[in-house]
């Protein structure tokens, strides 16, 4: 007679399944009131959440520092120069204002009678100073620098003694790598800052005030106020006195012109014709009518 299960076995299989199922069935309940967990919830992802807070913190960092000078370049555009507004400083508080003769020049063993500090018109030396966005770390001679500002340059000065290095900093910003533009400390200098342009200056407390690129725009290049329109701010290339190295420029001197200082209205000087005489009819500002190469001259614009 063939065997089976033992009947006995059988109801102890059941009995245990019967317990498996009572226990699971407790188990459960349990998790439903809260004793315990019913299941692992879902894992917050910090590290993705700590990036995302990193990201959103960088993007209202630079908003925070790049929109105000978005508004202060957007607020400077409005003194651009145009055939109805040319000289849009006037529109500016606090900017001086004088006319002076152009293309008066002295050698390198002259100084000038200057009437203003830092000077912004008058005869000047026949050779400028590199203005394509120089940073210069010590003062320059100002003859030198007053001829940049013929040639359409803004000369940004500043007393080392009323400024920190990041307030300098803030300056240079501004100058270092724009054409047509030059920087330097001024000894002596009676307002932190002071920035000029051909007949034009405007003395100031602040590297934080907005009329520094009001400023600016309204003259650098502008070709309604300057004489030379069309000339280079490129160093002057070769040796000696009719040249101008950046890296070792003439430097500033301060004291006073001699009695034999040359006059502002440069009595007894003849303007140089190279000024006015250029090839195409461009100035070329170069001693003796010399002229630049061409990739080094700056087209009337």
């Amino acid at each position: 007679m063939p065997t089976g299960p033992d009947k006995g076995s059988q109801n102890k299989s059941a009995a245990k399944a019967d317990k498996a199922i009572s226990a699971a069935n407790k188990k459960s309940a349990r998790k439903k009131q809260g004793g315990v967990p019913a299941a692992k919830g879902r894992q917050i992802p910090w590290l993705t959440v700590a990036g995302v807070v990193v990201v959103v913190g960088l993007v209202v960092g630079l908003g925070v520092n790049l929109y105000p000078k978005y508004q202060d370049r957007a607020e400077a555009q409005k003194f651009a120069p145009s055939e109805s507004n040319q000289d849009p400083s006037t529109g500016i508080d606090g900017v001086t204002i004088k006319e002076y003769p152009a293309a008066l020049h002295v050698g390198r063993a002259q100084r000038v009678a200057y009437d203003q500090t830092p000077p912004f018109g008058g005869p000047h030396d026949a050779v400028w100073a590199t203005c394509t966005g120089i940073v210069y770390p010590e003062a320059i001679r100002t003859e030198n620098a007053v001829h940049s500002l013929e040639h359409g340059a803004v000369w940004v000065t500043y007393n080392p003694d009323d400024l920190n290095e990041d307030q300098i900093k803030s300056l240079a910003d501004r100058v270092d790598g724009e054409t047509q533009m030059m920087m330097s400390p001024y000894p002596g200098l009676d307002t932190p800052v002071s920035l000029q342009s051909w007949g034009h200056q405007l003395k100031l407390d602040s590297v934080d005030d907005e009329r520094i690129g009001q400023f600016i725009s309204a003259l650098r290049l502008n070709r309604f106020a300057y004489p030379e329109v069309g000339a280079s701010c490129a160093s002057v290339p070769g040796v000696g006195d009719n040249a101008f190295d950046p890296d070792n420029p003439p430097l500033f001197d301060a004291s006073a012109p001699g009695a034999d200082a040359v006059p502002m209205d440069g009595a007894g000087i003849t303007p140089d014709a190279s000024e006015t005489s250029g090839a195409g009819g461009m100035p070329s500002g170069l001693p003796g009518g010399a002229q630049l190469p061409s990739d080094l001259q700056v087209p009337a614009s």
